[in-house]
Formats: structure tokens, C-alpha cells, sequence
């Protein structure tokens, strides 16, 4: 195994390999840091197997065997002795909301509540921490773990919380649960009408709002909700970056980030911020980012902007996912398009603004209509602006028909995918579309064989920001319930090496980030993590137990496990 040579312009230094130099023992400029006695897989197609790694400031400088990076060590290099255990590229996570899950990381638990009851008792035990009048948020509920499945009620919750606000998500984030003082707060009533893109839940026999709130419908709630501090944020943003630290995940693309690039500008200038993020703002206020001058992925390597993401639908838990047929369990309903749809064209329109001004357009498809609908827009929009290499995205790409598959590849639109949902969602999508429709329900395997770019990540906090299970979820497909040992859709199974490549490489290419990282190559961002287990050998099922050891990102360990 030899030594790739590398020429890095930004720190002017020149590795010879260790053939030609005849000071072997004192290399021109020995390495920051190695990590030598490893199992690397550097998902380089070039070169996917090592032993050993070099890096030199936030560089990666050398791959190869232990006994040729160990020659460009010297008396001040960082020696890291693997041990055998597995090295990977830092993970990018394509989907999150990096500050809410900051947020919800210090707010009140409620995913796996697994009753009413629970979930009634840990707002009442959450809240009496709280000084009277504090808003309670996040939450991330799911009813579908409760026994009937039923849709909770402020009247849950009410008794507990007669003068603490509460607005609590459901963890899809697609309708929340206002208790009356919040509902009071909002001025919502029996009288208010249900908003575009949005359902106000009611009670069938009085017609009073019940609490829950579908998709706009939480605009009424959410605009009196009282607006974090910029302290607050930051206290967020550094408790997230953190927690991806401790995950391997050394990059993020965060949804929601808007005008919070702010807060990870100064978590960066001190020196604080331990992820690497491409920040991405709401596809409605496109013109404002577009005044600025601003084109894609603009910035540093560590904080980055240039991105929009908009709504076409809601989510399949909701029911407010669009498809061309009735739900099986809601026959009244095919979901609803986003508030974003409104008024007729208007979607169209922002998406070609926004691409015209060189902006990445992403857009939340979940439904099949919603994929069908965004998928034809970005066509039209292609074809009125040429052909070049904008990298349309639609995240999620839930629900599939089988004839919008090949669309993806023959129109160069990422899938921008999470795999730990088919786990989830898995327990229950067939009671609301039924054995036909789910056959491309996450559809990884169909979408790889038709030529498509998959980009992983997780929606955190819709499902957790642990890479590993992620993978796990893509491989087994195994639902958390149990109930799928062989794996929900089996035919949509992918492997390890793929499901590692979509959640570094390909996340990579979906932020135009592929020349910078993605892959251990020789002058691309030291960015590694090692792992417990090697998630390539061991039976699948074992793969969610697989655990971060090291994380260094941008060439300094940013993570280390307790010994």
C-alpha cells in the first residue's frame, strides 16, 4: 500500500512519499496527528481500505499502511493507536433542525411516552420545575406508541397546566398540542377558520378546538409564543453541537437555521463550534437572501449558507401528507398541501426566482402527489433555465409512485432521505396507505438501481441524530416494535457500504461539498470518527449497538469517549 502524495494550497507543504525521501525517520513536516492500527474505510473508491491516516492542521495528508504514516510522525504529532477498531469520514447529516434539537435537548421528553397518562404526567412533573407562566415547547410526541392511537386532547393536560402555556409537537413536528391557556393566549376558538395548508382538530360533537393543531394551523399558537434570547440560542447551539460531537456527526445541514447563522458565527469566532454547518433558509423569503448576492453554498468550510427549503405537504402521521388516493384510516382525507402552495403557482414561482438567483432549492415532499407535483415543477424550471448543475433537492421523498422513481436520476434531483422514519413510520404506514403504496415507501434500493444520489440524514429531533441507527434502520429495515425481524419492505434493503455512502458521500454532494469532504482522501477536511465496532463485519442487527470512540473534526478531537 503506498502513500498518496498531496499538495495542500492552503497550508503550502509537500509530503514526499515514503519511497523517495532518505530522511524517512525525519519527514519534511511531520503530521499533527495520525491514527495508525486501523480498519479504514475511506468510502474513496480510489483507495477504500487503510490502515493508517495523517493529518496536518484541518487536512487530511496521507492514507496508508501503519508502517507508512507512522514515518511522518515526529516529536509533536498526536499518535491515536486505533487498535483494530473501525475509521469512517465524519458523518453528515443532510436533514436537521440542529437548533430545536438543541432546544429540546434541556425540554420536556415525551417520545416515548408510551400511554396518556405518561405523557399527561411528564408535562405535570415538567412543569412544576417551571416558574409560573413559562412556555413549555417541543416535546416530540407520538400517539401512535399509545394503546388506541387516539389524538391527545387538552383536556389531557389541562388540570396540570392551568397557568403554564403549553405547546407541545408531535415529533414529526407536522401538529402540536395547545392546552386552553395556550389556545386562550392564541385567540383560537370554535369560531376561528381553519388556515390554508392548515386544520384546526375539533371536536365532532361541539365543534370546540380539541388542542391539536395540523401544520399552519400552529402558526395561530406559535406567533405569541415569546422569542428565545440570542443567550438562549447559543446556550442551544453549543448543547446540539455537542451532542453531534459525541454522535460522529461532524457536519450538519440544518433546515431551520435562518437567521440563527448568527448565533453559529459566534459559537465559531470562539471557537466553540465543533460542526460544520450548511445553514438553510425558508424558500418564502427567497428574495431576501437573493438581495444580498448570495448563491449557494456560500461561506467558510465550518459555516456555510446559499440553501431554501420549502413545504409541499405535511406528514404521513399527521395525515396531512398529500397522495393521490384517500387514507385507508382517514377515507375523508388525501392529506393537504402546505400553506407554501398557496395561492396557485405561488410554489412554482419561488422555485424559479430562487433558481434563477443561483440559490439550492430543497423542498419537503412526503405524499406522492406532493413528490409528483415538486418533481414536475423542478422540471419546468429546468427546462426554461438550461441545463447546470443545480442540485435540486426533495427531502424526504417518502412516498413514491413507481413511474416517479427514474425521475430522480434522469433529472439529477437528490433524494434527501432518512432512513430511521421506515423504523418508525413502519409500525403503522400500512393501516394509512396500505400494502400497495408501501412497497416504495422509503424506497432506497429502488431509487440506487435507478441511478439516483441518496443523501442521509435523520430530521433530528423527528427521529434521533445517531448516525448508527440511521444505518441500522437502511440495512435491517427492522420496525421498533418488532414485529419486522426480516425488515419492513424488504426489497428496499440497501447495504452498509451504501448506507455509509449516502450519509457521507452523498450528503456531501447535496451541499456542493464533495471536493471538501465525504471521503478520507489526501487534502480533504480532517474529519474522522472511530467506532467500537466494525459495522461492516458484524451481524446487521448488531450495528445500532455500535458506539463513537473518537470524533475529530477539522483536524482536532472534538469527542472522546469515557474510559
Amino acid at each position: 500500500m503506498r502513500i498518496k502524495v498531496a499538495l495542500i494550497v492552503t497550508v503550502s507543504f509537500f509530503i514526499m512519499s515514503t519511497n523517495s525521501t532518505t530522511h524517512a525517520d525525519k519527514p519534511p513536516l511531520a503530521a499533527d496527528v495520525i491514527i495508525i492500527n486501523a480498519k479504514v474505510h475511506t468510502m474513496d473508491k480510489n483507495q477504500p481500505i487503510a490502515e493508517a491516516v495523517a493529518m496536518l492542521g484541518n487536512r487530511i495528508v496521507a492514507v496508508g499502511s501503519t508502517k507508512e504514516i507512522n514515518k511522518l510522525a515526529g516529536p509533536n504529532t498526536k499518535q491515536i493507536d486505533a487498535k483494530g477498531q473501525l475509521v469512517l469520514p465524519g458523518f453528515n447529516d443532510a436533514h436537521t433542525h440542529f437548533m430545536s434539537g438543541g432546544f429540546q435537548l434541556s425540554s420536556v421528553d415525551l417520545r416515548d411516552a408510551n400511554t396518556p397518562q405518561e405523557f399527561a404526567e411528564r408535562i405535570r412533573d415538567f412543569a412544576a420545575k417551571l416558574p409560573e407562566g413559562r412556555w413549555i415547547t417541543g416535546g416530540d410526541w407520538d400517539h401512535e406508541r399509545w394503546p388506541k392511537a387516539d389524538l391527545p386532547t387538552k383536556e389531557l393536560i389541562d388540570r396540570y397546566t392551568p397557568n403554564t402555556p403549553i405547546f407541545v409537537n408531535r415529533l414529526d413536528g407536522h401538529m402540536s398540542l395547545a392546552n386552553s391557556f395556550a389556545l386562550k393566549l392564541a385567540g383560537v376558538t370554535r369560531q376561528t377558520l381553519d388556515p390554508a395548508g392548515g386544520v384546526i382538530v375539533r371536536d365532532p360533537k361541539t365543534g370546540d378546538p380539541t388542542g391539536v393543531l395540523k401544520d399552519a394551523a400552529q402558526g395561530f399558537v406559535r406567533k405569541v409564543i415569546p422569542a428565545s434570547t440570542f443567550e438562549e440560542k447559543l446556550a442551544a447551539a453549543r448543547a446540539a453541537t455537542n451532542h453531534a460531537a459525541a454522535l460522529g456527526v461532524t457536519s450538519v445541514q440544518d433546515m431551520s437555521a435562518g437567521v440563527d447563522v448568527g448565533v453559529y458565527q459566534t459559537l465559531l469566532d470562539r471557537g466553540e463550534l465543533k460542526t460544520r454547518i450548511y445553514a438553510v433558509w425558508p424558500l418564502p423569503s427567497w428574495d431576501r437572501l437573493a438581495r444580498t448576492g448570495i448563491r449557494a453554498h456560500y461561506g467558510s468550510a465550518m459555516l456555510r449558507t446559499g440553501g431554501l427549503k420549502g413545504f409541499a405537504d405535511g406528514s404521513l402521521g399527521s395525515t396531512t401528507a398529500l397522495f393521490y388516493e384517500p387514507y385507508r384510516d382517514a377515507p375523508n382525507t388525501s392529506g393537504i398541501p402546505s400553506g407554501e402552495m398557496f395561492p396557485e403557482g405561488a410554489m412554482l414561482e419561488r422555485i424559479r426566482g430562487a433558481d434563477k438567483a443561483g440559490l439550492q432549492v430543497m423542498i419537503h415532499a412526503i405524499g406522492d402527489k406532493a413528490n409528483d407535483l415538486i418533481l414536475s415543477m423542478y422540471e419546468q424550471v429546468e427546462s426554461e433555465d438550461g441545463d447546470r448543475d443545480r442540485r435540486f433537492r426533495i427531502e424526504h421523498a417518502q412516498h413514491l409512485r413507481p413511474q416517479d422513481i427514474p425521475r430522480f436520476a434522469r433529472d439529477k434531483v437528490i433524494a434527501s432521505m432518512q432512513p430511521y422514519h421506515a423504523i418508525d413510520d413502519g409500525r403503522w404506514a400500512e393501516k394509512r396507505i396500505g400494502k400497495e403504496r408501501a412497497k416504495t415507501t422509503y424506497a432506497f434500493r429502488s431509487l440506487l438501481d435507478s441511478g439516483a444520489t441518496l443523501a442521509f440524514g435523520t430530521d433530528w429531533t423527528v427521529a434521533p441524530l445517531d448516525p448508527v441507527l440511521s444505518i441500522y434502520a437502511a440495512v435491517t429495515r427492522r420496525t421498533l416494535d418488532g414485529k419486522n425481524p426480516n425488515g419492513w419492505v424488504p426489497q428496499q434493503k440497501i447495504s452498509v457500504e451504501e448506507a455509509v455512502r449516502a450519509y457521507t458521500v452523498g450528503s456531501a454532494f447535496a451541499e456542493f461539498q464533495e471536493n471538501e469532504k465525504g471521503t478520507i482522501t489526501p487534502g480533504k477536511l480532517a474529519d474522522v470518527v472511530i467506532f467500537s465496532r466494525d459495522i461492516f463485519k458484524i451481524d446487521p442487527k448488531e450495528i445500532e449497538k455500535a458506539k463513537v470512540v473518537l470524533t475529530i473534526m477539522d483536524g482536532r478531537v472534538v469527542y472522546e469517549a469515557p474510559r
